[in-house]
């Protein structure tokens, strides 16, 4: 038997095995429409097709009630192969062909209009259903609709099928036969097999842009529009949607489909333009499906898809997200998720996630994009503990070693999400709440750092996380490295007779407090700088308080606030801006520089938050960019508008500013210093051609050059208690500013409503109704003092007011004693006053006058 002839007889087979005959009382043991026939995939289907056409075995001929894609292939096959054995095809036959598009296996924009045009004048829609069931349901006819490129002629589809060396006359007369009925010989099978072999596709990969796809976007999206306002129409993408996802999944999972044909590709463009697909119809299985099919791509192609979408615009890019987003909130509300049943192992819920992921990284390719302003890497390294040869004997090597954690897609993509100064949509519409409330965030953790395939970690990504749920997982980790170093420790202790110390200890004076802490830090950075990544514990001299927490935040608030002196000259303070910069002309050395460092990075560590007011730029430096221009607008805002002045000056900057490349600035005594932008810069005039290179010299010398000593010392202190720290993978300069700092939105209304009673109080309480309407008379800063009082601080943690737990517990009847607190707790211990004024007077007093620690 000739091949043609055997390839007709194969795909029959393969057709009647996936999809059956039609006829419900077929008695064919092969046939998927008998009764005791069992389902197989499509691969196992191919497979058993080729035995069958070895034995020869039965072939049903299609029932007259079989309607939709295999009936209609059948039939094509049969009037083709009588047709062909005739060598002549009647013309009415040929029409009805045309009539029914059996021979439609992809789409071009035209080809939709003309099956529209047709089924609008017989108002029967029902041809161009089936023909989008077909082509919809099958990865490679997708592939092939609505390509940029022509597709094959009939004559061009002629010349290349007589190339085959094997084909007969007859053959030939087949193909042409084929080439009559059918614009090109495309199976409807979605076997991958055969993908990529097409030479059209090859020419297409060859000819692509890295961010290209073949396929023609505009004229997807033109369809979509004519074609989704037909709710019968619509019917058949999402039904065509739910067989094409598992064929999909399987491709890409086993076949390494992507590898030998880019253009597979094209589906998850066309798929991804559908407008409703965030509708509920889609979300129950079609979304779900898609989802897991797509999160199959591999790295190179989800970056692909990532440059492709960053050139859309924010409108697409959040139709998108909110497309992933919706199913993410559906499926987190219609599911009871707990400790038992983990968020983490909803398949629908992790797929979404990951490809959301590729949205966001085309949000941020899209965005106003800064690559090239980076910080250089510390000259030298962070010196490791003198723990390591222990560990490595226990079994337990360093973890992060080689730095921290790198997203692989960021790393294929070359970019950082820190490079994008403004996104086409704003990272804070990638935060999905309801997933958050859910996500149990001590399972996730270990999960983040396992890494394990079975387990999916969030963490993993960070941009659908809160800065709560982020900070929770940054405390988990903080904790178990500090549980780590207590055991390595003990073990020391043990091997080699050393004092037990299992904890950072800081004995200081209130005095001294600077004098004290800094050099013990000092100490402890120069001959062990393991020991910072031990739990801090703060003890003041003459005084009995029990450091749980409490103590060390008022040790670092009384650190901030000497540090930050004026008077001291490390740094300098603006008035207009309320901001603190690094002193370019300090007396101090930079090894002071990197001790503040130190105490932020503890800060951080030891979940403490500071009273600092550093410009954001300070926080992208610390993140590894250096400031520019735009910077100048939050650290310098008078000297930005001066630079933006010039930028937009539309006379003659040279003739009538009369600026050169010199610059200056006062020192601490208020001396003028010169400094040349460039080589001679008093003899180069400032002109209308270089007066962007002068403003961003300008700027890379007042944010960079400036202060560079002073702030390499103080990055280096940082990370030598962030450097093992997942910090820079998981926060964005913002959110580190945050974490630092707290939130500046002081919700009183927020705190009562989470506040908790003990010792006999409840909310109805007279004396906390009383509190509530003291506390909220109280202004700004006697409300931060309350704060200071309770808490150790008076700033409010990430996520504000709410998610502080403060208690309010009974301390005795009415009395003259003052209130006291547990700031490590943040209890409030309150007495029962008999009345509301001298409730006030109280509490006022305490507040007010509140200092140092002792014992209750």
């Amino acid at each position: 038997m000739k091949r043609a002839a055997a390839k007709h007889l194969i795909e029959r087979y393969y057709h009647q095995l996936t999809e059956g005959c039609g006829n419900e009382s077929c008695s064919n043991s092969w046939c998927a429409s008998s009764a005791g026939f069992n389902r197989m995939d499509n691969n196992a289907a191919a497979v058993k097709a080729l035995e069958l056409y070895k034995v020869n075995a039965k072939l049903c001929d299609p029932h007259p009630s079989k309607k939709g894609t295999a009936s209609t292939y059948l039939e094509s096959s049969a009037n083709s192969n009588s047709a062909c054995g005739n060598s002549k095809m009647n013309h009415k036959d040929v029409h009805s062909v045309r009539d029914n598009f059996k021979d439609v296996n992809y789409l071009t924009e035209e080809k939709v209009y003309e099956i529209l045009d047709i089924c609008g004048e017989k108002e029967d829609y029902s041809p161009l259903i089936r023909v989008i069931g077909r082509v919809f349901s099958s990865a490679e006819g997708l592939v092939q609709s609505f390509r940029r490129s022509k597709p094959h002629t009939k004559e061009e589809l002629k010349s290349l099928q007589g190339k085959d060396e094997d084909k007969d006359e007859d053959e030939k007369e087949a193909a042409a036969c084929s080439a009559t009925a059918m614009e090109e010989d495309s199976p409807t099978s979605s076997s991958s097999s055969r993908l990529g072999e097409s030479s059209s596709g090859e020419n297409d990969v060859q000819k692509l842009a890295p961010d290209e796809v073949s396929v023609d976007i505009e004229a997807v999206r033109r369809v979509y529009r004519r074609l989704l306002s037909n709710e019968k129409i619509e019917a058949a993408f999402l039904n065509a949607l739910v067989y094409l996802s598992p064929n999909v999944e399987c491709d890409l999972t086993y076949h390494n489909v992507y590898s030998r044909d880019q253009n597979y590709l094209n589906l998850f463009v066309i798929v991804m333009e559908n407008s409703n697909l965030h509708s509920p119809e889609y979300l129950e299985i079609a979304l779900p499906q898609f989802c897991k099919a797509m999160s199959k791509l591999p790295l190179a192609a989800q970056a692909k898809l990532a440059r492709l979408w960053s050139r859309y615009g924010a409108e697409q890019i959040r139709r998108m997200v909110e497309t992933f987003q919706q199913l993410i909130t559906y499926k987190v509300i219609s599911n009871e998720f707990n400790s038992r049943n983990l968020v983490n192992d909803d398949d629908a819920v992790v797929a979404s996630t990951k490809c959301l992921k590729i949205i966001y990284y085309a949000n941020v390719l899209g965005g106003d994009l800064d690559v090239e302003h980076n910080e250089e890497e510390d000259e030298e390294p962070i010196p490791e503990s003198s723990d390591l040869t222990l560990q490595e004997l226990l079994g337990e090597e360093r973890r992060n070693k080689k730095g921290p954690r790198v997203d692989p897609l960021e790393t294929e993509l070359g970019i950082r999400t820190n490079d994008c100064r403004r996104p086409l949509v704003p990272f804070e519409e990638f935060v999905n709440e309801p997933l958050n409330e859910v996500l149990e965030m001590d399972k996730d953790y270990t999960f983040f750092k396992v890494e394990t395939e079975n387990k999916f970690s969030f963490m993993t990504c960070p941009f659908i996380l809160n800065a709560v749920t982020k900070n929770l997982g940054l405390y988990y980790d903080n904790r178990i490295r500090m549980y780590s170093e207590r055991r390595i420790t003990v073990l020391y202790s043990l091997v080699q007779g050393q004092q037990l110390n299992p904890y950072l200890r800081l004995k200081v004076r209130r005095d001294h407090i600077i004098d004290d802490a800094l050099v013990r830090l000092e100490m402890i950075a120069m001959e062990n700088p393991a020991d910072l990544k031990k739990q801090l514990y703060v003890e003041f001299e003459g005084e009995q308080g029990v450091d749980e927490g409490g103590v060390s935040k008022e040790f670092f608030q009384l650190v901030v606030e000497e540090i930050f002196n004026p008077d001291i000259g490390m740094f300098t303070y603006d008035e207009r801006t309320k901001l603190f910069w690094f002193n370019p002309s300090s007396f101090e050395n930079e090894g002071q520089y990197t001790l503040i460092g130190i105490v932020l990075g503890l800060a951080i560590y030891n979940n403490c938050i500071l009273d600092v007011h550093f410009p954001m730029v300070v926080y992208r430096k610390l993140m590894g960019k250096k400031g520019t221009f735009r910077d100048l607008a939050d650290a310098n805002p008078v000297l930005h508008q001066s630079l933006k002045e010039l930028l937009e000056y539309e006379g003659s900057v040279e003739e009538d500013m009369m600026i050169t490349f010199q610059i200056s600035q006062t020192d601490l005594f208020g001396n003028p210093l010169m400094y040349d932008l460039r080589e001679n810069g008093d003899k180069i005039p400032v002109t209308n051609e270089n007066r962007k290179e002068f403003v961003a010299q300008y700027s890379e010398y007042i944010l960079n050059k400036s202060v560079e000593k002073q702030f390499k010392a103080f990055r280096r202190g940082f990370h030598m208690v962030t450097n093992e720290s997942p910090l820079k993978y998981l926060f964005r300069p913002e959110e580190i500013e945050l974490l630092i700092c707290g939130s500046r939105n002081l919700d009183f209304l927020a705190l009562e409503e989470t506040t908790e009673y003990d010792g006999g109080y409840n909310k109805d309480s007279r004396i906390i109704k009383e509190f509530w309407e003291t506390l909220h008379s109280f202004g700004e800063e006697q409300k931060r003092l309350f704060l200071q009082f309770t808490t150790g601080t008076d700033r409010a943690p990430v996520g504000g007011l709410g998610k502080l737990k403060m208690i309010i517990a009974k301390n005795g009847p009415d009395t003259d004693r003052l209130p006291t607190s547990h700031t490590c707790f943040n209890v409030l211990l309150l007495p029962e006053y008999g009345s509301k004024e001298k409730l006030r007077e109280r509490l006022l007093k305490a507040i007010t006058y509140a200092k140092g620690f002792g014992m209750l």
